[in-house]
Formats: structure tokens, C-alpha cells, sequence
């Protein structure tokens, strides 16, 4: 399998998909149909955000073909050469691929040899579970168990600030919490900026900062910019 989870889509004063283009661009290399999954966007119409990606993608030679736009969603994934599901809120994205029976297919799809393109919510979901994303639960989806294309979890939007003043978790906290009771789990904290590519069995980290690796009840550790993670499709996410 090869894909592409991006923590995020744009950093600050860039345009949307600048930073990850040129990756992008080499993992959609020569898959021309690509089906589209927009259903975390929330305040932004289904209809735009497609729109919105096939003026990204079609410099590249790529035809966007947006889920909620065909007949048969859970048929139509089946040809296509590669999937991208976009970032939004997770909890919707992961409610809406199981009212439209897109669990299965794009598993299948996938694991059958499609491109697959995540960034935020789009790269948790391809997760054994959603429960190391930051949203808000503004639905309920009929369980938290997503995709199941890698092994491990990710934690989007990465970052160890703490507001002054403010007396919340920060998100090493809630990490720490979720391996409390989840102590056989590994969760990749992508900072902005930053991405995993898995090709394989072979993964390494993208983007130009480094990342954290949160693994049970040891202490996390930090690998730089460009580092081989491919231990991480040997953990256990569950």
C-alpha cells in the first residue's frame, strides 16, 4: 500500500495544499481518476470543497470524482487509482462513510493497490480508531473504529503550546491520557507542516520539522525531519 497522511492542508500565510504539493503531486503520479471524500467539511459546502480540489489537482492531470456527487459511491471507489479524503471535522467524516457503506470498499481499494491521500481528519480515519483526533463530537458515527490502513494512530496538528492563563489538558496531556488506558498504543503527533509516507513496509516522516512518537506508557520520543518510521507499521493502534 502506499499513502500519503498530512497533518494538515495549510500552514500560515501559505495557499490551501501549498507545503504538501510537490508530495502530492509524486503520489498521485499517473493516477488520473481520483475519488474524493469530503464529507469532514462542515462549514464549507461538499459541493465547494470538491470544487475547491480539482482546481488543485487538475494541473497535475488529475479528474477529481467527489463521493457524495455519484450514484454509487461504494462502487464507484473500486476504480479508482487513487482515494483523498479531506481534513474537517472527524467525527462527521467517519458518521458519513458508514452511512454510505464506504468503510469496506475503500479499505479494499486501497489495500488492492489505490493511492490514498489524507490530511487532518482525512489521515486519522486511516487509523485503527478516531480516538486520538482534537474535534469536537458534533455527531455520533455508529463506532470510533475507522480504516484500519496502518497500524498506528495519529494526532493531527501537533503542537506542546500552553495557552498562559489557561488550566485545560494540553495535547501531550490528552495523549497521555488515551495511552492511560490504551497502553498498547502508538500515536504519531504530527506537527504542521508534516506528514507520513508509506510505501510499503517502509515508512518515513516528510515535511521539515520533526514529530513526536507517543508508545504506551514509555516516554515520548522526537525523530527529525526526514526519519525512518517504518517500526511504526509494526505497532499495534488499536
Amino acid at each position: 500500500m502506499r499513502l500519503l497522511l498530512l497533518s494538515n492542508s495549510t500552514n500560515f500565510g501559505e495557499r490551501w495544499l501549498e507545503w504538501p504539493l510537490v508530495h502530492i503531486e509524486a503520489q498521485l503520479a499517473g493516477a488520473r481518476d481520483v475519488f474524493f471524500v469530503p464529507f469532514a467539511a462542515v462549514r464549507t459546502t461538499w459541493d465547494d470543497y470538491a470544487d475547491a480540489l480539482r482546481q488543485r489537482l487538475e494541473p497535475l492531470g488529475c479528474e477529481v470524482h467527489s463521493a457524495h456527487q455519484l450514484a454509487s459511491p461504494a462502487v464507484a471507489v473500486r476504480d479508482a487509482a487513487a482515494i483523498a479524503i479531506g481534513g474537517g471535522n472527524t467525527f462527521r467524516l467517519l458518521q458519513q462513510l458508514y452511512l454510505n457503506g464506504l468503510i469496506e470498499p475503500i479499505r479494499h481499494a486501497v489495500q488492492s493497490g489505490a493511492r490514498y491521500l489524507g490530511w487532518s481528519a482525512g489521515s486519522v480515519v486511516a487509523c485503527p480508531s478516531i480516538r486520538t483526533t482534537n474535534d469536537m463530537p458534533i455527531v455520533e458515527p455508529p463506532a470510533f473504529a475507522a480504516l484500519s490502513l496502518v497500524p498506528f494512530q495519529v494526532n493531527a496538528h501537533y503542537t506542546e503550546a500552553r495557552l498562559p492563563s489557561h488550566n485545560g489538558e494540553t495535547r501531550p496531556e490528552r495523549l497521555e491520557e488515551f495511552l492511560a488506558v490504551n497502553p498498547e498504543s502508538t500515536v504519531a503527533a504530527l506537527p504542521e507542516g508534516t506528514g507520513i509516507l508509506v510505501d510499503g513496509a517502509a515508512a518515513r516522516l516528510i515535511g521539515t520539522s520533526g514529530c513526536m512518537i507517543y508508545h504506551g506508557k514509555l516516554p515520548p520520543e522526537s525523530y527529525p525531519a526526514g526519519a525512518d518510521l517504518s517500526f511504526l507499521l509494526g505497532s499495534s493502534g488499536q
